[in-house]
């Protein structure tokens, strides 16, 4: 749909062509040039409403065609907070909006391409995969030159990624809080003779909608995914939560990808495993949900339900959690050793393979060096096969 405020304002601008007016009110000669005419002057005709209709709709087809709308590429902020992602190629990304319900298109500089329908971005996309990047992001291209530097050396098209770090930040966060761990990830394979997997921070709208969109738009991006790479994920706080969701999706919902037997390792900062005490108590407070949207209430006094709709990770994961033990930092509001959000107890999770805390606030594990160099370690390991 059309945002009603821009339909108005062009539905406005009245649209009749010239034809369409001579043939209203068919005039041969001027009267007003031309003194001898004996024709007399008729007003100009009052449009029909199947003119009005006929104009209007000229006027969407300018705007809109086949489901993608009219646009002037423009610089985004990459979808803080309020997109979500859903398709994801070289940097490239579909993303929904849940407040003006309806998709777009960004290029990997974050400059939207196109929007509208799905269905048209979809279309979109494809266009764009049979055309040469025009952009690349400094490191990304740096890495794609010598990738296919290597690949015409020997012949041969440049293959998807084998592997894949997808990085979920926290309620009322963006992407960009798990830019350290990115960062750290690129510092290390370059410092290896592995091939350095491609990083995705995974955008969604934590407060815009309930978590089971935030897991069912991972599920779709990581499924259309390049290839089969092996999966690797590490997650701050809510992303956990939707990490365990998707990951129970796809074993009851079924997994036709194959992803689940190709996730390798997950690592989790400050997961709320098992719920957020310190919710359920804030809910209480009649703005809660007005900030924190559905996904805060499900975290806190939504739990006891909701819970039972995760799984846990298939494979070897870590668990990185905050301890304010001793510090003058303390939350009134929780019980035990805590990060002034999540518990230690709360963040635990049967059959975790490391447990690891930080004297580090939660909402800074993601930026702790010692953190995150952890993080980054632990995604590295060798894999055994299965």
């Amino acid at each position: 749909m059309i945002p009603r405020f821009l339909t108005c304002l062009l539905l406005a601008i009245p649209l009749f062509s010239t034809k369409s007016l001579q043939a209203q009110n068919p005039i041969t000669s001027d009267p007003i040039s031309d003194p001898s005419s004996t024709q007399p002057i008729n007003p100009a005709p009052i449009p029909s409403e199947s003119d009005e209709q006929d104009d209007q709709g000229a006027l969407l087809d300018m705007i809109q065609n086949n489901g993608r709308f009219l646009n002037i590429e423009l610089p985004t902020l990459g979808g803080k907070q309020f997109w979500t992602d859903h398709r994801w190629w070289n940097g490239w990304r579909i993303q929904y909006n849940h407040t003006l319900d309806h998709w777009r298109l960004i290029d990997d500089r974050s400059i939207r391409r196109a929007w509208g329908s799905k269905e048209a971005m979809l279309e979109a996309l494809e266009e764009a995969k049979q055309k040469k990047p025009e952009h690349k992001n400094p490191e990304q291209k740096k890495l794609d030159d010598a990738e296919k530097k290597a690949n015409e050396t020997q012949n041969q098209p440049s293959p998807p990624p084998e592997e894949v770090v997808i990085l979920l930040h926290g309620l009322m966060r963006t992407s960009s809080s798990m830019r350290p761990i990115e960062i750290k990830l690129s510092e290390k394979y370059a410092a290896t003779a592995k091939r350095t997997p491609q990083v995705i921070r995974f955008s969604y709208a934590s407060t815009r909608a309930p978590i089971t969109s935030h897991a069912e738009a991972l599920r779709e991006l990581v499924e259309n995914l390049p290839g089969k790479p092996r999966i690797k994920i590490a997650g701050h706080s809510l992303g956990n939560i939707v990490t365990r969701l998707a990951i129970a999706q796809w074993s009851t919902k079924g997994d036709p990808q194959g992803v689940l037997s190709r996730i390798e390792r997950v690592v989790m900062l400050g997961p709320p495993n098992q719920g957020s005490s310190f919710a359920k108590r804030l809910s209480q407070l009649g703005l809660f949900e007005t900030i924190t949207g559905k996904s805060g209430m499900q975290l806190g006094p939504q739990w006891d339900g909701f819970q039972e709709n995760l799984g846990i990770p298939p494979c070897p994961f870590a668990i990185l959690a905050g301890d304010l033990s001793g510090s003058s930092i303390q939350n009134p509001l929780l019980d035990g050793p805590n990060d002034a959000v999540v518990t230690l107890d709360e963040a635990k999770l049967e059959g975790m393979s490391e447990f690891k805390t930080y004297p580090v606030l939660h909402s800074f594990l993601m930026q702790d060096p010692r953190c995150v160099e952890d993080a980054v370690d632990f995604l590295m390991q060798p894999t055994v096969t299965k």
